[in-house]
């Protein structure tokens, strides 16, 4: 496995974060994108029979834990945490889940071998270019693209960013818009949903996505995107495209 500066730096990162007992601080946040799960989580559940899917950058395998009762052919699960992925292995039996510790930016996989590769806040850790490229090669013809990424957009969310660099790796880089436009000249039908404005500012007033408040503030958020400024003060956005 040839690893660059930046893959060895990632490596490092996420072995320490996933040898801790703790998780990060900044977790508490992410009801504020609980929609974007759904949505995410939906659209497996939609498309995931019988299909050979690849979870790129597994982690622990959280998301596998989901998959696999929407009954794919396969999951396959890459992270370049060594740790990480030993600790996956310990979750699962299923001869359905394969475990493989692997470079994101150049994976040991054929060509068009995925009918869907999906990720959580994984593109951001890496070249956009070669992880794109990636993607493209190992995707079947007409193969999906699913992922939720931060925007690094918003001038308040960069600022605490700032402030607190150790809770993130050197390298990241959460997406702009640019960055979209090289996933629309290589994908089709592109589709970049944005979450996380008002269900940030106000996250200390609920507690769940079932929150009456939590689902006001949805819609409301939903209606801003329509606005293009307001896309600037997303938090999360989730990518849907195919492989031509």
């Amino acid at each position: 496995m040839n690893l660059t500066d930046q893959n060895l730096r990632e490596r490092e990162f996420h072995n320490k974060l996933q040898s801790k007992s703790k998780g990060r601080f900044e977790n508490i946040f992410y009801k504020a994108i609980l929609n974007a799960w759904d949505d995410f989580y939906n659209f497996l559940n939609t498309n995931a029979k019988n299909s050979e899917i690849l979870d790129y950058g597994c982690g622990v395998g959280p998301v596998i834990e989901k998959v696999i009762k929407f009954n794919p052919k396969k999951v396959t699960g890459i992270d370049i945490s060594n740790v990480s992925i030993s600790k996956a292995r310990e979750k699962f039996t299923n001869s359905k889940v394969e475990l493989i510790v692997d470079n994101c930016e150049n994976t040991s996989f054929s060509d068009n071998k995925f009918d869907i590769v999906y990720g959580l806040g994984i593109l951001h850790h890496l070249k956009i270019p070669k992880c794109i490229n990636e993607i493209l090669r190992i995707l079947k013809p007409n193969g999906t693209l699913l992922f939720i990424e931060p925007l690094g957009t918003n001038p308040l969310i960069n600022f605490y960013r700032l402030l607190t660099p150790s809770s993130r790796s050197k390298d990241e880089h959460p997406l702009v818009f640019k960055d979209f436009e090289m996933i629309r000249s290589n994908f089709k039908s592109v589709n970049i949903k944005y979450y996380g404005f008002l269900t940030l500012v106000f996250f200390p007033f609920y507690n769940s996505n079932n929150s009456r408040i939590f689902k006001s503030l949805v819609k409301l958020d939903q209606l801003l995107f329509k606005i293009k400024i307001f896309k600037y003060f997303a938090w999360s956005v989730l990518i849907t495209a195919k492989k031509n």
